[in-house]
């Protein structure tokens, strides 16, 4: 297969450009077509002298994404369930809301952190996705939002830990931000989520302005890496600590994201706890009611328990934003539309070896 152009840096472009005499300014019109412009075919670079669009074609390939699924929600949620070139696939979830439109995107298929109440983590892990697949989630959701509706905020909280595939995530971001060339959406709508690594995390605050969001799900040791494994290499303490240290911009704070489990951390007990750990980190924290999914044994908390935990919160300070569920109707927790359809593939196989 030919290389994918969308995966070159800017400095190998301009080395191709150079070893054939052309202005390195093409470089940046290449990319304004391939990510701006959203174009399948060098064809389309009308822009581009003729040789040129000929010597790209017979180098490169332009990747794209296979739509294999799509689910649209009552609420307006739309979740996507892209296939790759290899045969694996991905999730990525597109939001309305009244102020902007939110793409949820994954960076690898499948995850290997385990987390307890995940569904991705039933998949496995597979593969890193490479830059070019990150960002082409965004460019094949832009074309089903179309025009009118643009997307306004990027969220790494999709499938996999985007912090295990540090290299591949950098350049999606320098992508996704860049105005001149990229999809220009400003850093400060640019989230990533982490389960908690912390020499990532550092580094990730050293080299890029987006937001951070840290999976923490409990407020002790045990119970954290019971639901979460990582917690075993990166422990709470270590973890609040880099937190409290990151050199953030003046009125900006870490987003703290908190599975609510009936029963398992939704105490009173365990909120105060909470609030106790993230005693001096600039934070808020959202409260995630659980999405129940098959194959898992938690059970979402009673609305009450939800307000309950938010109110002692919010006593002590803590800005606390319970999540609104979206896309029920359709299973919209990552993993879940990919295990539906590997079942369903599953099922097929089994009637046909029959």
């Amino acid at each position: 297969m030919k290389p994918n152009i969308k995966d070159l840096s800017l400095s190998e472009l301009a080395a191709f450009l150079d070893e054939r005499h052309h202005p390195p300014y093409r470089a940046q019109q290449i990319r304004q077509w391939l990510f701006q412009r959203r174009a399948r075919e060098f064809a389309e670079m009308t822009n581009l002298p003729r040789e040129l669009r000929d010597a790209l074609a017979e180098s490169f390939s332009i990747s794209s994404l296979t739509e294999r699924q799509r689910a649209e929600s009552r609420d307006g949620t739309v979740k996507f369930l892209f296939g790759l070139a290899d045969g694996q696939s991905v999730e990525s979830v597109l939001i309305p809301e009244p102020k902007r439109l939110t793409l949820c995107i994954s960076t690898q298929a499948g995850c290997a952190y385990g987390c307890a109440f995940c569904a991705t983590a039933l998949l496995g892990f597979k593969r890193n996705l490479s830059a070019s697949e990150i960002v082409d989630q965004i460019v094949e959701a832009g074309r089903t939002a179309g025009d009118s509706a643009r997307i306004t905020n990027i969220v790494f909280m999709g499938m996999g830990e985007p912090l295990a595939n540090y290299a591949h995530t950098l350049r999606a971001i320098e992508i996704i931000t860049d105005a001149s060339w990229g999809l220009g959406i400003a850093p400060r709508r640019v989230t990533l989520s982490t389960v908690g690594l912390i020499p990532q995390i550092e580094k990730l605050m050293q080299e890029t302005n987006v937001s951070l969001a840290i999976s923490l799900h409990a407020a002790t040791d045990e119970l954290r890496g019971r639901l979460m494994p990582v917690n075993r290499k990166y422990p709470l303490e270590r973890l609040i600590d880099c937190c409290r240290k990151l050199p953030l911009p003046r009125r900006k704070r870490i987003t703290f994201e908190y599975v609510l489990l009936g029963g398992v951390n939704d105490s009173l007990a365990d909120a105060q706890a909470l609030c106790k750990v993230l005693g001096g980190v600039p934070s808020k924290v959202n409260v995630i009611p659980f999405n129940p999914h098959p194959g898992s044994a938690f059970e979402r908390p009673a609305d009450q328990t939800v307000k309950c935990f938010q109110q002692v919160l919010f006593d002590h300070g803590i800005q606390a934003n319970v999540r609104r569920a979206r896309g029920d109707d359709i299973a919209a927790a990552c993993g879940q539309l990919q295990g539906q359809a590997e079942r369903h593939w599953r099922d097929a196989v089994q009637r046909k070896a029959c």
